[in-house]
């Protein structure tokens, strides 16, 4: 790890003024300075800052970008009104890794591919450009990276467990200073720029994360496919909402961005099944020599947590 900078900040706009990365919880920007993917010079401690979860006027909740992901998920509003949240807390990670994690670094999760992770290999994600050559991982090991919205120069795939949960519900994430981005939409997919993960600018400060009053999102549910029941990532996820003839629908582990199944949800709400949903959505799959297999499987998963929340 290359030598860098501490210090702590007392309020936002000093946190800003700093020039710095944040650091809140560290459960990834740490493991990518060790890899010296990051070298920051100065690291600025933001985890003490915007620690309450509010219920809003409207019904809705506010959520401070420093509240622990372990806070979040036992929360007693967001497991009676927003399950779905909770459960991809949980499923998300150990319990050592969420009472560290924080909403806003959740959110801001880098790609676990493990070209962008290993300095030695090109990667456009890393060193950005747009060169297909810079991208060893359409040739190489792909198995669990991107079927839907990658490009010739990344097929990575967003590892956020959470942000799969909040665009569904349809959140929206609170910037200092600026306004609120809306999920989906705060994510971006690779296009000309992957080394771009979002919509923020170098220096920008998620203060919050809220979500809407969503009478539907006490029925919903989150299902996760992983290689072992043990911490790890998703092979593909889903989040599912019902109810009143509405439905919610977004996808984890098969895009550079949390995936929402807008196609799908058309189907549902004309009355259509979910085998007709699934693959209306997957239908725009480009699956790579190696992940054809997460196809039937995200279509499998949507039609389990169908059933799940129609029961």
């Amino acid at each position: 790890m290359k030598p860098f900078a501490y210090e702590r900040a007392s309020d936002a706009a000093s946190a800003i003024a700093s020039g710095g990365r944040y650091l809140a919880g560290g459960t990834n920007l740490v493991d990518l300075m060790k890899l010296e993917v990051e070298t920051p010079e100065l690291l600025v401690d933001v985890r003490d800052l915007n620690t309450e979860i509010e219920e809003t006027a409207d019904g809705g909740l506010r959520i401070g970008a420093g509240v622990t992901n372990s806070a979040l998920a036992a929360h007693p509003l967001v497991r009676e009104r927003y399950p779905v949240l909770s459960q991809s807390l949980v499923n998300g990670a150990s319990g050592q890794l969420r009472n560290l994690a924080t909403v806003g670094g959740n959110l801001l999760q880098r790609t676990r591919c493990s070209y962008f992770q290993d300095v030695t290999k090109p990667c456009n994600k890393r060193q950005g450009g747009r060169d297909p050559k810079n991208c060893p991982a359409r040739e190489g090991e792909h198995r669990n990276l991107a079927i839907l919205g990658h490009s010739e120069a990344c097929v990575a795939t967003h590892p956020s467990d959470m942000a799969v949960a909040l665009t569904a519900l349809g959140a929206s994430v609170h910037v200092e200073g600026g306004p609120a981005i809306p999920m989906p939409g705060f994510h971006r997919l690779p296009g000309d720029e992957p080394q771009r993960d979002t919509l923020l600018d170098p220096g920008e400060l998620i203060v919050a994360v809220e979500l809407p009053p969503l009478p539907m999102a006490a029925n919903s549910v989150y299902l996760k496919v992983r290689d072992r029941a043990s911490f790890a990532f998703a092979v593909v996820s889903v989040a599912v909402a019902a109810g009143d003839g509405d439905f919610r629908v977004a996808f984890g582990g098969v895009a550079h961005v949390p995936w929402r199944a807008e196609r799908a949800e058309e189907v549902l709400r004309g009355g259509g099944s979910a085998e007709e949903a699934a693959d209306a959505e997957l239908a725009a799959a480009r699956p790579l020599r190696d992940n054809a297999f997460k196809v039937p499987l995200a279509k499998n998963l949507l039609v389990q947590a169908l059933g799940e929340v129609a029961a």
